[in-house]
């Protein structure tokens, strides 16, 4: 067999790897298995999350849970209004030694492996923007040099709704840099119910280190070696194509379709849900389940959208519907030549 696909033995011991890494999520955030497997697919594509809900919801506490299940250096970011750039990445310092002087660069808490921007969207644009070249580059620039962040490096930030008082707008291109946008919900009746059994306020749930390392760096090896078939390759190119205006009936109302990007963090997440499953190759099943994650942040609506009542993730939800699944035959799912 080819080494560049993945085997159903390694697929298999991935999914046993991800369901405990799901598994640890779950016991944090209680009664939201959706939004916790999307938060895996996530970090196994090597994407950066943005978590968006009312406060009290438990944004904060689902990142530092990943943060303490996964054996890697993480740090919090409070994300204030008189926060700047260089309080993020860091900066030179003046240092004498032996008569001379000279520029010392220290490091900021970007330099981590998990870093937890909480409450992002009360930083102004200005400190916000100091976080493009990370998220892209996975480094940072100052003073003209060069600085490599960890790898893996993941910024998994919060925010609240952007209606509440001292709040800014991300700008586009930082919100481009997010695989995921995820919103939290209200807890149903019987949630409540378990977290007023189990839990109890100013005490933090205490959750186990369940994966090392090195395995979550085998995991997103193994995502890479998921086999993406012509004919989803296709579907995902149809997907991102009909976001922009008049490419078909559900972009009515778009301003501004998405980039590139977004079919990149399409294809990247349909292949981790697929090893989440257990599975060699991605399906049509994969790509429905991660779209309107990667695509409803990307969208710019215009203002006849708005008026008509339309958000971005209704209009994914359409799109889904209208995108015919097979555009031409391309022949099976798995390439039988590389199997």
């Amino acid at each position: 067999m080819n080494k560049n696909i993945l085997s159903e033995e390694d697929a298999a011991k991935g999914q046993l790897l991800i369901k405990r890494l799901h598994d640890a999520l779950n016991a944090v955030l209680l009664g939201q298995p959706v939004l916790t497997e999307m938060v895996v697919v996530c970090i196994l594509s090597r994407g950066h999350l943005l978590l968006e809900g009312l406060p009290g919801l438990g944004k904060t506490e689902l990142v530092k849970g990943l943060a303490r299940a996964i054996a890697l250096e993480s740090k919090r970011i409070q994300f204030t209004p008189d926060l700047l750039p260089a309080d993020i990445t860091g900066s030179p310092i003046l240092k004498n030694s032996n008569g001379s002087t000279y520029f010392e660069f220290q490091k900021g808490p970007l330099f981590a492996n998990i870093v937890l921007a909480d409450e992002i969207n009360r930083a102004s644009p200005k400190t916000q923007s100091a976080l493009l070249e990370a998220m892209q580059e996975r480094s940072v620039t100052v003073m003209g040099t060069r600085h490599s962040l960890p790898d893996p490096f993941f910024v998994l930030a919060t925010q609240n709704p952007i209606e509440l008082e001292g709040t800014y707008p991300l700008p586009e291109a930082q919100l481009d840099r997010f695989l995921f946008k995820l919103e939290m919900n209200h807890q149903s009746i019987e949630v409540l119910e378990q977290i007023m059994r189990e839990r109890e306020m100013g005490i933090e749930n205490p959750s186990p280190q369940v994966l090392l390392g090195e395995e979550l760096l085998w995991l997103m090896h193994l995502v890479r070696r998921v086999y993406l078939p012509e004919v989803i390759i296709n579907y995902i190119a149809r997907l991102t194509h009909g976001t922009h205006p008049g490419q078909s009936t559900a972009s009515q109302g778009v301003k501004f379709g998405v980039s590139p990007r977004a079919a990149l963090g399409i294809a990247a997440a349909a292949r981790a849900h697929a090893l989440s499953k257990g599975k060699i190759n991605v399906s049509f099943e994969d790509v429905l389940a991660v779209t309107p994650g990667v695509l409803s942040h990307r969208l710019i609506l215009d203002y006849s959208a708005r008026v008509q009542g339309k958000t971005s993730y209704t209009i994914v939800r359409d799109l889904l519907d209208e995108i015919p699944r097979q555009g031409f035959n391309v022949g099976p799912l798995i390439s039988r030549t590389n199997a």
